[in-house]
């Protein structure tokens, strides 16, 4: 077993001589690093041993256990009893045996992403790097490959920044129903086996639920994330839900210090994503699962979303979402002072699925021509304009948007105002009422002179005309289903 005691120590001794103290007025000094604004566009991946059995979701390790559920009846009727195949099992049969780093960073390079998320740990408690802490990691195990460190190396070798995302710490509980019944978890479990600890189900939404995370689970956490900080230094450290849990607290705080003052040593910046105010506002940067905001934030954000509606992972019954709908959500993201991070899903061979690698090419064709309108920029004095309704919040991405040609996002860069038109125009008609001749005298209507209206994606300059109800715009540029971006020059 892992002795934690010189780890700890050294985190301890890090915060002390560091610039960042482990306490929440310590760490608001925190600013975001520069080029996380301007990135605006990122690739999360998960992939793991849930992705041999690819069925219903990266969930399979839990559901599995529990007993009625689809994933438990699957289990029984596709590999036999728990007790004779449990999830441990579905490791020597992950070879991830076509994966190919440079092939992948290739393929993000060319969907227009500015920075790279593989998953390191998931809830299921097995280590996509190589790992002092524990024996149960890819690089061991499974592929027998150090995942997390060659996709950074070839990532890093096309430009992209590397982050990575530890889920540890649902780890708690995530494989607990399987001590309900007879499988391949039971006592004693202790630390360094796989399923430890596996406690029983309870309600996770519950801030200060017992039993409460041990010290010994709590520190293992701290140990495990500060081996990902000074092995692999992630330029951005995303945590799922859970950590908000107050046991939890004291040990974020450690952490976040850890990893700041690391960053400083190296003279590099450093971003931690964080849900539920697991962190202290203005510490790091808040994150909306599979969903986004309403309304423009004065502060910066992230969404992480998916290219499946259904699942995080590959499975065969994958629902994709069509490329242009992910497209106008990063276009409304970024409006909104945003970044989107869009997860994939590889199969378990290594290999990314067509559909994934589909969407991924379409987002880059349309970046590669309205990226100007994306990367580099800040918002303007509004979101946006326009009928519909874009829900506020989580687990949102499933909802329809019906956006129309007068759904318009602004943004600001090198001088000009983009307006970009969520669905295209039939007659090639716009007209945006934030840009009309307004009276400012006592409103805070637009009042600056409008020199130039072009359509990025075309030569063809289109006609337009500024009345009082708004800037019109006519154009025969079409762009299928994806938006058209206006790029205006102001005075």
């Amino acid at each position: 077993m892992y002795d934690m005691k010189p780890y700890l120590e050294r985190i301890n001794e890090v915060i002390r001589n560091g610039e960042y103290k482990d306490d929440w007025s310590s760490l608001s000094a925190y600013r975001l690093p520069e080029w996380y604004r301007k990135a605006k566009f990122g690739i999360f991946i998960h992939w793991g041993a849930y992705s041999v059995p690819a069925y219903a979701n990266e969930w399979y390790s839990r559901n599995m256990y529990v007993q009625g559920s689809n994933e438990y009846e699957h289990h029984i009727k596709t590999y036999g009893k728990h007790a004779e195949f449990g999830y441990k099992d579905f490791i020597p049969m992950f070879k991830a045996e076509k994966f190919s780093p440079d092939e992948w960073a290739e393929l993000f390079s060319k969907a227009g992403a500015r920075y790279v998320l593989p998953v390191a740990e998931h809830h299921d408690g097995f280590q996509m790097y190589r790992s002092e802490i524990s024996h149960w990691n890819a690089f061991e195990m499974g592929p027998h490959r150090d995942v997390l460190g060659e996709l950074k190396k070839s990532c890093e070798a096309r430009g992209l920044k590397v982050g990575t995302s530890s889920h540890r710490a649902e780890h708690w509980f995530f494989l607990g129903e399987g001590k309900n019944f007879d499988s391949d978890i039971k006592e004693p479990l202790e630390r360094g086996d796989f399923y430890w600890p596996s406690l029983p189900f309870f309600n996770e939404h519950d801030l200060f639920s017992k039993p409460e995370p041990t010290e010994e689970f709590l520190n293992d956490w701290l140990v495990r994330t500060c081996e990902i900080v000074d092995r692999y230094q992630p330029e951005v450290l995303y945590f799922d839900w859970w950590i908000q849990h107050s046991a939890f607290k004291p040990y974020l705080k450690k952490l976040a210090a850890y990893y700041y003052n690391r960053a400083s040593e190296r003279g590099k910046g450093a971003v931690i994503n964080y849900k539920h105010d697991a962190f202290q506002f203005g510490t790091a940067v808040p994150d909306v699962e599979r969903g986004q905001f309403a309304d423009i934030k004065h502060y910066y954000w992230q969404t992480d979303t998916s290219v499946a509606l259904n699942s995080w992972c590959y499975t065969t019954e994958n629902v994709y979402r069509p490329a242009y709908e992910i497209v106008r959500d990063l276009v409304d993201i970024v409006s909104k002072n945003g970044n989107l991070l869009l997860n994939i899903g590889p199969k378990s061979d290594g290999t990314i699925p067509d559909e994934d690698r589909q969407i991924l090419l379409d987002i880059g064709k349309w970046l590669e021509i309205n990226g100007e309108a994306i990367y580099d920029t800040t918002t303007w004095r509004k979101s946006g304009e326009g009928p519909t309704v874009v829900e506020d919040g989580q687990f949102s991405d499933g909802i329809k948007k019906n956006f129309t040609s007068q759904d318009i996002r602004f943004t600001t860069a090198n001088g000009f105002l983009y307006a970009t038109a969520l669905k295209n125009s039939e007659n090639g008609e716009y007209v945006i009422t934030s840009l009309g001749e307004l009276d400012a005298s006592k409103h805070a209507n637009f009042h600056g002179i409008i020199k130039s209206v072009e359509v990025l994606g075309t030569d063809v300059l289109p006609e337009w005309k500024r009345q009082t109800d708004g800037l019109h715009i006519r154009t025969d540029y079409k762009n299928g289903e994806f938006p058209v971006v206006f790029r205006i020059g102001v005075d």
